[in-house]
């Protein structure tokens, strides 16, 4: 049985569908080539948001999306442009993360389908929120608060 929010994948691609698809890739493309980021950041609520897929359908959509070739482009740029600055980007150390990364993926995507749809989203929200409060340096701030609280 399907659930109505998933009836969009079985839908004709429409010329709205299409373009709106084309934007979450560019925008998740253009993040990806300016700090790293843009399947899990960008593409899965974007996903989830523009064409109602639900969180397991998202992030294997985003994770299809790197089995093809998609960053090659800027990864040869970034090589190139690092070595030019004398900051040469490790080919062992890539590589060494891409076997990682393929057994994680491996493993975290047997864990994510095992979990409820809202369970793994309420995961993935804290993972964002985390990393932002993190990156943002508010980490150490908000730690000060709660000890604050607590004296």
């Amino acid at each position: 049985m399907q659930l109505p929010d998933q009836n969009i994948i079985q839908q004709k691609m429409t010329v709205q569908i299409i373009l709106t698809v084309l934007i979450i890739g560019l925008a998740a493309g253009m993040l990806s080539g300016l700090v790293g980021v843009g399947g899990g950041i960008i593409m899965v609520p974007a996903l989830i948001f523009f064409l109602h897929y639900n969180q397991h359908q998202a992030q294997g959509t985003s994770l299809g999306v790197l089995t093809l070739p998609v960053v090659i482009i800027a990864s040869l740029y970034y090589y190139q442009q690092c070595k030019r600055m004398g900051t040469p980007m490790d080919l062992k150390v890539i590589g060494l993360l891409a076997i990682g990364f393929v057994a994680g993926a491996y493993f975290g995507s047997k864990l994510a389908i095992s979990l409820s749809t809202d369970t793994l989203k309420k995961i993935f929200a804290v993972i964002l929120f985390y990393t932002g409060i993190k990156m943002l340096g508010w980490d150490d701030v908000l730690i000060k608060w709660i000890k604050g609280i607590f004296s």
